[in-house]
Protein backbone atom coordinates (compact mmCIF):
# COMPACT_ATOMS: atom_id res chain seq x y z
CA UNK A 1 0.00 0.00 0.00
CA UNK A 2 1.33 3.42 -0.96
CA UNK A 3 2.21 5.64 2.00
CA UNK A 4 3.04 9.32 2.34
CA UNK A 5 6.51 10.83 1.86
CA UNK A 6 7.57 13.88 3.92
CA UNK A 7 10.80 15.75 3.08
CA UNK A 8 13.03 17.86 5.33
CA UNK A 9 16.38 19.50 4.54
CA UNK A 10 18.59 22.55 4.98
CA UNK A 11 18.56 23.20 1.21
CA UNK A 12 16.19 26.20 1.17
CA UNK A 13 14.00 26.79 -1.87
CA UNK A 14 16.04 29.40 -3.74
CA UNK A 15 17.47 26.83 -6.18
CA UNK A 16 16.37 23.54 -7.70
CA UNK A 17 17.55 21.07 -5.03
CA UNK A 18 14.17 20.50 -3.37
CA UNK A 19 12.44 20.35 -6.74
CA UNK A 20 14.93 17.68 -7.83
CA UNK A 21 14.07 15.59 -4.76
CA UNK A 22 10.38 15.92 -5.58
CA UNK A 23 11.11 14.95 -9.18
CA UNK A 24 12.98 11.81 -8.17
CA UNK A 25 10.18 10.76 -5.82
CA UNK A 26 7.54 11.50 -8.46
CA UNK A 27 9.45 9.44 -11.04
CA UNK A 28 9.37 6.45 -8.67
CA UNK A 29 5.58 6.69 -8.30
CA UNK A 30 3.60 9.54 -9.93
CA UNK A 31 0.70 9.02 -7.53
CA UNK A 32 2.82 9.28 -4.39
CA UNK A 33 1.70 11.95 -1.89
CA UNK A 34 4.75 14.14 -1.20
CA UNK A 35 4.87 16.90 1.41
CA UNK A 36 7.53 19.24 2.80
CA UNK A 37 8.16 19.39 6.55
CA UNK A 38 10.61 22.27 6.13
CA UNK A 39 13.63 23.12 4.01
CA UNK A 40 14.62 26.09 6.17
CA UNK A 41 16.74 24.23 8.72
CA UNK A 42 19.82 26.46 9.22
CA UNK A 43 22.71 25.06 7.14
CA UNK A 44 24.43 22.09 8.83
CA UNK A 45 22.26 22.40 11.98
CA UNK A 46 21.72 18.72 12.80
CA UNK A 47 20.27 19.56 16.22
CA UNK A 48 17.41 21.58 14.74
CA UNK A 49 16.75 18.90 12.11
CA UNK A 50 16.47 16.33 14.90
CA UNK A 51 14.03 18.51 16.83
CA UNK A 52 11.78 19.32 13.85
CA UNK A 53 11.37 15.62 13.11
CA UNK A 54 10.23 15.00 16.68
CA UNK A 55 8.02 18.10 16.68
CA UNK A 56 5.93 16.90 13.74
CA UNK A 57 6.31 13.16 13.24
CA UNK A 58 3.61 11.80 15.55
CA UNK A 59 0.96 13.99 13.91
CA UNK A 60 1.33 11.95 10.72
CA UNK A 61 -0.27 8.55 10.26
CA UNK A 62 1.69 5.39 10.99
CA UNK A 63 3.69 4.17 8.02
CA UNK A 64 4.57 7.67 6.81
CA UNK A 65 8.12 7.84 5.44
CA UNK A 66 10.28 10.84 6.34
CA UNK A 67 13.42 11.86 4.48
CA UNK A 68 15.65 14.16 6.54
CA UNK A 69 18.79 15.57 4.92
CA UNK A 70 20.98 17.82 7.03
CA UNK A 71 24.24 16.33 5.92
CA UNK A 72 27.51 18.25 6.43
CA UNK A 73 29.34 14.93 6.07
CA UNK A 74 27.97 14.11 2.62
CA UNK A 75 30.38 11.95 0.63
CA UNK A 76 32.29 10.85 3.74
CA UNK A 77 32.24 7.50 5.53
CA UNK A 78 29.15 8.39 7.60
CA UNK A 79 26.39 5.80 7.17
CA UNK A 80 23.14 6.21 5.28
CA UNK A 81 20.33 4.57 7.20
CA UNK A 82 16.64 3.79 7.37
CA UNK A 83 14.88 3.38 10.70
CA UNK A 84 11.52 2.22 11.96
CA UNK A 85 10.42 4.22 15.00
CA UNK A 86 8.42 3.18 18.02
CA UNK A 87 5.58 5.37 16.74
CA UNK A 88 5.36 3.30 13.54
CA UNK A 89 7.03 5.77 11.18
CA UNK A 90 10.08 5.42 8.93
CA UNK A 91 13.02 7.79 8.49
CA UNK A 92 15.63 7.79 5.73
CA UNK A 93 18.60 9.94 6.76
CA UNK A 94 22.35 10.16 7.34
CA UNK A 95 23.55 8.66 10.61
CA UNK A 96 24.81 11.91 12.11
CA UNK A 97 22.57 12.63 15.09
CA UNK A 98 19.42 13.59 13.19
CA UNK A 99 17.49 10.94 15.14
CA UNK A 100 18.53 12.10 18.64
CA UNK A 101 15.13 13.43 19.73
CA UNK A 102 13.19 10.58 18.11
CA UNK A 103 15.36 7.93 19.77
CA UNK A 104 14.84 9.56 23.20
CA UNK A 105 11.08 10.03 22.90
CA UNK A 106 9.55 7.50 20.49
CA UNK A 107 12.32 4.92 20.44
CA UNK A 108 13.80 3.15 17.43
CA UNK A 109 12.71 -0.42 16.78
CA UNK A 110 14.89 -1.33 13.82
CA UNK A 111 17.77 0.20 11.85
CA UNK A 112 19.06 -0.75 8.42
CA UNK A 113 22.08 0.60 6.59
CA UNK A 114 21.06 1.60 3.08
CA UNK A 115 22.51 -0.68 0.42
CA UNK A 116 23.61 2.00 -2.04
CA UNK A 117 24.32 -0.56 -4.77
CA UNK A 118 20.59 -1.25 -4.94
CA UNK A 119 18.90 1.80 -3.43
CA UNK A 120 20.46 4.58 -5.46
CA UNK A 121 19.13 6.65 -8.34
CA UNK A 122 20.26 5.00 -11.60
CA UNK A 123 23.18 6.70 -13.37
CA UNK A 124 24.12 8.75 -10.29
CA UNK A 125 27.03 6.61 -9.12
CA UNK A 126 29.70 9.23 -9.80
CA UNK A 127 27.97 11.93 -7.74
CA UNK A 128 29.03 12.27 -4.10
CA UNK A 129 27.53 15.64 -3.12
CA UNK A 130 23.76 15.26 -3.56
CA UNK A 131 22.80 12.14 -1.63
CA UNK A 132 19.55 13.89 -0.69
CA UNK A 133 18.42 13.36 -4.27
CA UNK A 134 20.35 10.26 -5.30
CA UNK A 135 19.98 8.09 -2.18
CA UNK A 136 17.56 9.50 0.39
CA UNK A 137 14.71 10.81 -1.77
CA UNK A 138 15.03 7.80 -4.08
CA UNK A 139 15.06 5.23 -1.27
CA UNK A 140 12.35 7.03 0.70
CA UNK A 141 10.07 7.20 -2.33
CA UNK A 142 10.60 3.53 -3.15
CA UNK A 143 9.78 2.58 0.43
CA UNK A 144 6.70 4.82 0.60
CA UNK A 145 5.45 3.57 -2.78
CA UNK A 146 5.86 -0.08 -1.80
CA UNK A 147 8.48 -0.72 -4.50
CA UNK A 148 10.75 -2.05 -1.75
CA UNK A 149 10.05 -3.30 1.76
CA UNK A 150 11.87 -1.99 4.79
CA UNK A 151 13.76 -5.30 4.97
CA UNK A 152 15.29 -4.64 1.55
CA UNK A 153 16.60 -1.17 2.45
CA UNK A 154 19.80 -2.89 3.57
CA UNK A 155 21.41 -4.98 6.32
CA UNK A 156 20.40 -4.68 9.98
CA UNK A 157 22.54 -2.65 12.37
CA UNK A 158 22.15 -2.14 16.12
CA UNK A 159 20.20 0.95 17.24
CA UNK A 160 22.76 1.46 20.01
CA UNK A 161 25.41 2.27 17.39
CA UNK A 162 23.57 5.31 16.01
CA UNK A 163 25.25 8.68 16.39
CA UNK A 164 23.62 10.71 19.18
CA UNK A 165 23.92 14.40 19.98
CA UNK A 166 24.55 15.41 23.58
CA UNK A 167 21.31 16.15 25.44
CA UNK A 168 20.94 17.45 28.99
CA UNK A 169 17.78 16.09 30.57
CA UNK A 170 15.50 18.45 32.56
CA UNK A 171 15.64 18.23 36.34
CA UNK A 172 13.39 19.27 39.21
CA UNK A 173 14.51 20.30 42.68
CA UNK A 174 13.26 22.23 45.69
CA UNK A 175 11.29 25.19 44.29
CA UNK A 176 13.26 25.12 41.01
CA UNK A 177 13.42 23.39 37.64
CA UNK A 178 16.23 23.33 35.12
CA UNK A 179 16.57 22.34 31.48
CA UNK A 180 17.86 23.51 28.12
CA UNK A 181 16.61 25.70 25.31
CA UNK A 182 15.71 22.98 22.85
CA UNK A 183 14.60 25.13 19.93
CA UNK A 184 13.33 28.56 18.91
CA UNK A 185 9.84 29.32 17.73
CA UNK A 186 11.60 30.77 14.72
CA UNK A 187 9.16 33.32 13.33
CA UNK A 188 8.35 34.88 16.70
CA UNK A 189 11.64 34.40 18.55
CA UNK A 190 10.19 32.52 21.52
CA UNK A 191 12.37 30.08 23.47
CA UNK A 192 11.11 26.50 23.73
CA UNK A 193 12.62 24.46 26.54
CA UNK A 194 12.73 20.71 27.18
CA UNK A 195 11.07 21.18 30.60
CA UNK A 196 7.63 19.56 30.76
CA UNK A 197 4.60 21.43 32.14
CA UNK A 198 4.17 18.71 34.78
CA UNK A 199 7.29 20.00 36.58
CA UNK A 200 5.44 23.21 37.42
CA UNK A 201 2.45 21.20 38.62
CA UNK A 202 4.68 19.22 40.98
CA UNK A 203 6.02 22.47 42.44
CA UNK A 204 2.47 23.89 42.61
CA UNK A 205 3.37 26.81 40.36
CA UNK A 206 0.18 28.33 38.98
CA UNK A 207 -0.79 30.89 36.36
CA UNK A 208 -0.12 34.39 37.61
CA UNK A 209 2.85 33.38 39.77
CA UNK A 210 6.09 35.31 39.45
CA UNK A 211 9.24 33.34 38.62
CA UNK A 212 12.93 34.12 38.54
CA UNK A 213 14.34 33.09 35.16
CA UNK A 214 18.06 32.62 34.51
CA UNK A 215 19.66 31.66 31.18
CA UNK A 216 23.28 30.52 30.92
CA UNK A 217 25.51 29.70 27.95
CA UNK A 218 28.45 27.40 28.63
CA UNK A 219 28.06 28.18 32.34
CA UNK A 220 28.06 31.98 31.89
CA UNK A 221 24.91 33.84 32.87
CA UNK A 222 23.48 35.82 29.95
CA UNK A 223 20.00 36.69 31.27
CA UNK A 224 18.30 37.05 34.65
CA UNK A 225 14.89 38.54 35.33
CA UNK A 226 11.52 38.00 37.01
CA UNK A 227 8.47 37.27 34.89
CA UNK A 228 4.89 36.05 35.09
CA UNK A 229 3.74 32.51 34.34
CA UNK A 230 0.88 33.23 31.95
CA UNK A 231 -1.81 31.15 30.34
CA UNK A 232 -1.43 33.13 27.10
CA UNK A 233 0.30 36.21 25.74
CA UNK A 234 -2.76 38.27 26.69
CA UNK A 235 -1.72 37.87 30.34
CA UNK A 236 1.07 40.45 29.89
CA UNK A 237 1.43 43.88 28.33
CA UNK A 238 3.13 44.40 24.97
CA UNK A 239 6.91 44.23 25.36
CA UNK A 240 6.82 42.31 28.66
CA UNK A 241 8.39 38.85 29.09
CA UNK A 242 6.41 35.83 30.22
CA UNK A 243 6.67 32.10 30.84
CA UNK A 244 4.03 29.98 29.12
CA UNK A 245 3.21 26.41 28.03
CA UNK A 246 3.95 25.82 24.35
CA UNK A 247 2.11 23.63 21.85
CA UNK A 248 4.21 20.59 22.80
CA UNK A 249 3.28 20.92 26.50
CA UNK A 250 6.73 22.17 27.47
CA UNK A 251 7.66 25.49 29.05
CA UNK A 252 8.46 28.44 26.83
CA UNK A 253 9.72 31.99 27.32
CA UNK A 254 8.61 34.93 25.19
CA UNK A 255 8.26 38.68 24.89
CA UNK A 256 4.71 39.70 24.13
CA UNK A 257 4.80 40.86 20.48
CA UNK A 258 8.60 40.78 20.43
CA UNK A 259 11.48 38.39 19.79
CA UNK A 260 13.13 37.15 22.98
CA UNK A 261 15.85 35.36 21.00
CA UNK A 262 16.86 38.52 19.10
CA UNK A 263 16.58 40.81 22.12
CA UNK A 264 19.08 38.75 24.12
CA UNK A 265 20.96 36.86 21.38
CA UNK A 266 19.77 33.45 22.60
CA UNK A 267 20.33 30.23 20.65
CA UNK A 268 19.71 26.52 21.21
CA UNK A 269 21.32 23.28 22.33
CA UNK A 270 22.58 21.52 25.45
CA UNK A 271 24.98 24.35 26.27
CA UNK A 272 22.06 26.80 26.61
CA UNK A 273 20.64 26.16 30.08
CA UNK A 274 17.55 27.73 31.64
CA UNK A 275 16.46 27.81 35.30
CA UNK A 276 13.05 28.66 36.76
CA UNK A 277 12.84 29.46 40.49
CA UNK A 278 9.73 30.15 42.57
Amino acid sequence: MTQTLVLQSDFGISDGAVSAMHGVAHSVEPGLSIFDLTHDIPPFNIWEGSYRLWQTMTYWKEGTVFVSVIDPGVGSTRRSIGVKTGSGHFVITPDNGTLTHIQRTEGILEVREIDEKVNRLPKSGESYTFHGRDIYAYTGARLAAGVISFETVGPLIEPETLVQLQVKEPTIGYEAVEGIIDILDIRFGNLWTNIPRDFFKKLEIGYGDTLKVTISHNGREVYHNSMTFGRSFADTHKGEPLVYVNSLDNLGVAINQGSFAKAYDIRTGSNWEIHFNK
